[in-house]
């Protein structure tokens, strides 16, 4: 009997592009295993496509592959989107070359694609992200194999793995920023927790019984995919949102084809998603062309009313945010009165971003494409649409143009607290004293600068 073999794969960037890295966490009956490997010049979604390539060529070619990843751009693209890419002969295609590889070590494989969310604290993404940030350091491909003695219930806890591979943070992130974020993001998440089991009423514990059966009920179809949250916050849902359908027009009989969702608290994402697949019950056409999804793929795929109550109840009491979503809520509205259920706008407020992108930049592009460019959002490949995919982008532009909520928050604080007495401020002149360092530490401090210059090929900003 084949054995069954689990993967962590997940790529890094400094720059994009840039110096890069590549690392896969391979857990079998026989241990673990740890590869990467990196290269000069590349960028992040090439590191995460290698990646899951170096990881499937280690495994033997019997055994069935459970592969989790937190890039969209590899899941998707290797489950629906290469589809079309092939009837196109790759063209317009980033990465053919990646892609026609990866495509080559899963054919005739038993492999199971999963996405995850990264930097969630998950161990398996956890020990990917630090195997790929040693490939950046290390780029020359390495293999390391755990002893049996170390090998504890299939998985090595994140603090083991940041006690072996901690990375020279002054080479990856010279003025300790990632330090400190993390640093406050773990403090924010302690207190998320203790908020919600010292203020959690019965609201909230319905809300989270509701959702637990949803999850619970989509797992009984196999074509309903929803996560369970990492992240316990308490506060209303907001359910960034997408779909993709078979044409423009829901009055003259289009359709859903597609539904992906992820949920934010408190401006928080906290790891809880759906997606699902539909067959729409007519020829995809020409839509094809924009969101590579083809009528072979969803032949095998539930009917809306199939899926349609597990949606709803997802769905309902959060806010709806979506691009365009007049669009959207008026296919969703569609498919759920017609499959019996009240539309969806009676139990969702909805957020359009469209309209808030129109209302902060009048007239300019305003498209999706068009505010990633706009924010600096790290770009993902968007060759074909993907419900799933557009939702996480949809997220990062939403948290950019409605930020800046916090500084607000804290003028208006200030203003408080010195109401009244703008007068009573006091300059006090303060004479701080300088350290000089010791000869020792001089010397300490030139050998790192050397080992700097030597590994990146140019001068450190810390050098003389």
């Amino acid at each position: 009997m084949s054995q069954t073999i689990t993967l962590y794969v997940d790529g890094a960037c400094k720059g994009n592009p840039g110096l890069g890295g590549w690392g896969a966490y391979i857990i079998s009956q026989d241990g673990e295993h740890k590869l990467f490997g990196g290269e000069a010049e590349t960028t992040n979604n090439r590191m995460e496509l290698t990646a899951a390539i170096e990881g499937i060529s280690f495994c033997p070619t019997d055994a069935k592959l459970i592969i989790w990843t937190d890039s969209n751009y590899v899941k998707q693209g290797i489950t629906e989107w290469i589809h079309g890419w092939k009837k196109k002969n790759w063209k317009d295609v980033k990465n053919p070359d990646l892609w026609q590889k990866l495509d080559q070590v899963c054919i005739g494989r038993d492999i199971e694609w999963n996405w995850i969310k990264g930097h969630a604290g998950h161990t398996g993404n956890e020990m990917a992200d630090q195997l790929a940030n040693l490939g950046v350091l290390q780029p020359e491909k390495q293999h390391i194999v755990v002893p049996q003695s170390e090998w504890i219930g299939h998985q090595l806890s994140v603090a083991d793995a940041k006690k072996k591979f901690e990375n020279d943070w002054l080479l990856d992130d010279p003025f300790g920023l990632d330090v400190a974020d993390e640093h406050i993001d773990n403090e924010s998440l302690q207190e998320d927790q203790v908020d919600v089991e010292l203020t959690e009423t019965d609201e909230s514990k319905d809300t989270v019984s509701s959702l637990n059966e949803t999850i619970e009920q989509s797992k009984k179809h196999p074509h309903i995919v929803t996560t369970p949250a990492t992240l316990n916050v308490q506060g209303p849902r907001q359910l960034i949102l997408d779909t993709e359908t078979t044409g423009f027009y829901f009055q003259d009989g289009d359709r859903i084809i597609e539904v992906g969702a992820i949920e934010m608290i408190n401006r928080k994402l906290t790891g809880s998603s759906i997606h699902i697949y539909i067959n729409p019950e007519k020829p995809v056409g020409e839509s094809e062309n924009i969101h590579g999804i083809s009528d072979d793929f969803l032949k095998d795929k539930p009917k809306y009313a199939e899926i349609a109550d597990v949606l709803f109840d997802y769905l309902k009491g959060a806010e709806i945010i979506a691009h365009n979503a007049t669009f959207d809520m008026n296919f969703l509205n569609t498919e759920f009165k017609r499959a019996g259920l009240p539309t969806l706008s009676e139990v969702c407020d909805v957020t359009d971003t469209l309209a808030l992108a129109k209302s902060k930049h009048p007239g300019q592009k305003n498209s999706l494409d068009a505010l990633v460019r706009r924010y600096d959002i790290p770009a993902r490949d968007r060759t074909f649409h993907g419900a799933l995919l557009d939702a996480e982008i949809l997220s990062d532009v939403y948290l950019a143009m409605t930020g800046g909520q916090v500084s607000f928050d804290m003028d208006a604080l200030s203003q408080n607290e010195n109401h009244g007495q703008q007068n009573g401020r006091k300059r006090v002149q303060i004479d701080l004293p300088i350290i000089l360092p010791e000869p020792e530490e001089l010397i300490r401090h030139e050998t790192w600068v050397k080992q700097f210059e030597e590994k990146q090929g140019k001068a450190c900003f810390f050098g003389k």
